[in-house]
């Protein structure tokens, strides 16, 4: 059974808590969530933001087709729509953290609301978590904090601004420790790099650009057991560039070897590199050279 929850006031009443404080945002402690109840045993789908941070490994949270046990200061983030479930230990009031919740109303007529599908991280599966020191932790709290504060006292004219503009900050740091947490794992992401160049090279001397076409960013994720947004990023931070642009780069190479040491017609070799439509295989060779595939093949 799945249960859907749509707004503040259900995950209130599913969580077995007292009703929100603010009817479009609430902050929860881990050590309020309830021992028993649907949310511990179902999965649900939340119409709601999520943004979490917890200091014991005894809380588990399942969220997609990965789980994770979560260590000191470890943040995850969910958009609206994902399924989860939750788990907690015997002993929860004894564990430290908190929950986020904000519904897309809260921000729909902010520039946040166009803004945030740039913080890509919450398409990041929940093992791609971000593992914060006690200072980053302490930062983010206090803004957590003041979020609270704001939405507990009177709400005037000003609190949705307030809340939005710590609400943004927030997600702003979270970048910044995210960029901080690619820079000290680069040897880890230098592996991560030389195995997807490894999985396009295995790829494209196999038959599956015939029949599965050019690879998505999506499949070599997949392939990496990464989410196709960290991925990415993972490589835009360490290379300067997109998987997408990765991928491209490594087809157009493919393609001028092709062109000068083979006399397939450019209708074959598009086919031959995944391309459904030669045309499609044109424009991204002229886009990436200058050049069109017929004009690169007689000048070299």
């Amino acid at each position: 059974m799945i249960i859907h929850i749509s707004s503040i006031e259900e995950l209130h009443d599913t969580l077995q808590l007292p009703p929100p404080k603010h009817p479009l945002i609430s902050i929860i402690k881990v050590s309020d969530l309830p021992q028993n109840g649907e949310f511990n045993t179902d999965k649900c789908t939340l119409n709601l933001y999520m943004i979490s941070l917890k200091d014991a490994k005894s809380c588990s949270l399942h969220y997609g087709r990965n789980s994770y046990d979560f260590s000191t200061g470890t943040m995850i983030f969910c958009k609206p729509d994902q399924v989860l479930s939750h788990t907690t230990d015997p002993n929860i009031q004894e564990l430290k953290g908190w929950l986020l919740f904000f519904h897309p109303d809260l921000i729909r007529k902010s520039t946040l609301s166009t803004n945030i599908n740039s913080y890509s991280f919450f398409d990041y599966e929940v093992h791609e978590a971000l593992h914060l020191s006690e200072e980053e932790e302490d930062t983010i709290t206090e803004i957590v904090l003041k979020i609270e504060k704001e939405y507990n006292q009177n709400i005037d004219k000003h609190s949705q601004k307030l809340i939005i503009s710590n609400l943004e900050l927030l997600l702003d740091y979270c970048n910044r420790y995210y960029d901080r947490q690619f820079y000290v794992r680069t040897n880890l992401h230098q592996d991560h790099i030389s195995d997807f160049e490894k999985l396009l090279q295995d790829y494209f001397t196999s038959e599956k650009p015939s029949e599965l076409g050019i690879p998505s960013v999506k499949y070599c994720g997949e392939q990496l057991n990464m989410s196709p947004n960290y991925l990415s990023d993972l490589l835009k931070k360490e290379t300067g560039k997109s998987a997408k642009d990765h991928i491209h780069a490594f087809i157009v190479n493919k393609a001028k070897n092709k062109l000068l040491g083979s006399t397939n017609s450019i209708s074959e070799i598009a086919y031959e590199l995944g391309f459904e439509y030669p045309q499609h295989f044109s424009t991204l060779f002229k886009k990436k050279t200058g050049y069109t595939p017929a004009k690169y093949r007689s000048v070299n």
